[in-house]
């Protein structure tokens, strides 16, 4: 079998160009804050949120409704009646309640549901952190002292303690499988267009947005899915494969912690699936697509959201993302989406020779809250820690999965595996055979 790979042409000067993105963009994100002073009117304090772990904005807990799946609804999707703040005290202070559910809620409204709550989030879903400034950020469960992931922080927390069963959340740079890596559970992105968008707060609703669910469990997961895609346990149960017949492309990047490829190589080899490594020119092409996908994110972000610039009650810290995509508009934008065809071919390649393509999720244990609150620079970082956005890039689905991690600091850490468009019933399997005990640590001391 022949290594996988990309042409020369493609990864000539990719580094170079992406290092020079990464300077520029720190900069700007730094130095922001200081000419939009006296642009917004200061924030009124901190709002309660719901629960104590400000897992949860608005908090339904359910009660003697015994035999129902608790399902937590993040704060980006219409419930009729609700508000939806997406994180926002300008948008919980002037939007009105929402007349019609988003689309994706119809299913579980017809299940037997109850809706624990509307959790809680980074501000309009824009950075990683998961570290909300108005309603409180969300408490990992695993280290209260480590940030929760973003944006769906909340929708993680709320499994991860156990305040429900599952979680919706939304993803359009790794909003589901980063929280979920840093709280230790299952997080699935959906193929672009799966589940409808209808009814949910916008960033990238014609590129990069997806809807998708968080579980702490493989069987639990499944039953979000099928919430969101009617009929998927049958193709579930359905794609049941043993692990020596999958075989896996192992993506090694730059920059990872050791202690993560080993726990993640431990495991693979541990349950027997066949692991190839992918080449250099293969991770070039990744490196090209992250920079990329974070491209388009950040321009469809000012697309979506450059209205709420300047209002009260919009951190500074959201506008400085919002305004740095119209500098991405104006440079970088058309060409990213340019080179998204190429991605996307590149993707299929592998993907006649490889089941999934496995590589951390995130390249570092979850990071300390910093000391000072959210801020750009602090967004930036952690965004620069994700190896997610260039799946939402290409629109293929992806699963975060949490793997045991021996030594000090966190005791999980969390596998990507990257699949081929509507892969996710083999994607879930895959799952299922990596979360056993040996490899899929419990909550349970954290609770």
């Amino acid at each position: 079998m022949r290594r996988c790979g990309t042409t020369a042409r493609q990864i000539a000067g990719v580094r170079g160009r992406e290092d020079r993105r990464l300077v520029l963009t720190r900069l700007f994100l730094l130095f922001l804050p200081i000419c939009f002073q006296g642009c917004a009117v200061p924030r009124l304090g901190p709002r309660p949120s719901a629960t104590k772990d400000h897992a949860f904005i608005t908090y339904w807990p359910a009660g003697n409704e015994t035999g129902k799946l608790r399902l937590a609804v993040k704060d980006v999707i219409d419930m009729k009646g609700e508000v939806t703040t997406a994180g926002s005290q300008y948008l919980a202070g002037t939007n009105k309640p929402a007349t019609r559910d988003a689309k994706c809620l119809a299913p579980a409204r017809r299940g037997n549901v109850h809706i624990v709550g509307k959790t809680n989030l980074t501000e309009f879903a824009l950075g990683t952190s998961g570290l909300n400034e108005y309603y409180g950020t969300p408490v990992n469960p695993l280290a209260h002292h480590r940030i929760p992931g973003g944006s769906s922080s909340g929708s993680a927390v709320a499994v991860a303690s156990g305040e429900a069963d599952v979680a919706f959340g939304s993803d359009t740079a790794g909003s589901i499988r980063v929280p979920a890596a840093c709280c230790g559970i299952l997080g699935l992105k959906t193929t672009f267009g799966l589940v409808p968008l209808d009814g949910v707060f916008p960033l990238s609703p014609t590129h990069l947005d997806t809807i998708g669910p968080m579980a702490a469990d493989v069987p639990r997961l499944v039953q979000g899915m099928e919430l969101l895609n009617p009929g998927f346990s049958a193709r579930y149960r359905a794609a049941a494969t043993p692990a020596e017949r999958i075989t896996i492309g192992r993506l090694y990047l730059d920059g990872t912690d050791k202690r993560i490829d080993r726990a993640l190589d431990n495991a693979l080899n541990a349950k027997g699936f066949r692991v190839i490594p992918l080449d250099d020119r293969f991770k070039a092409a990744w490196r090209e697509a992250q920079a990329n996908g974070s491209t388009v994110a950040i321009a469809d972000g000012w697309l979506s959201n450059h209205k709420y610039l300047g209002k009260l009650g919009v951190s500074l810290t959201t506008q400085s993302a919002i305004q740095l995509g119209q500098i991405q508009l104006n440079t970088a934008y058309k060409g990213a989406l340019k080179a998204r065809a190429t991605w996307r071919q590149t993707l299929r390649n592998v993907f006649e020779h490889v089941d999934f393509i496995a590589m951390p999720t995130m390249q570092t244990l979850a990071p300390r809250k910093p000391l000072f609150g959210r801020s750009a620079l602090f967004e930036a970082r952690v965004l620069g820690l994700q190896n997610t956005v260039a799946v939402n890039y290409a629109g293929n689905p992806a699963i975060a999965i949490p793997i045991p991690l021996r030594g000090r600091g966190l005791p999980v850490t969390s596998l990507q595996l990257v699949g081929p468009n509507l892969s996710e019933p083999r994607l879930v399997n895959a799952a299922r055979l990596l979360a056993s005990r040996e490899t899929n640590p419990t909550l349970e001391n954290a609770r």
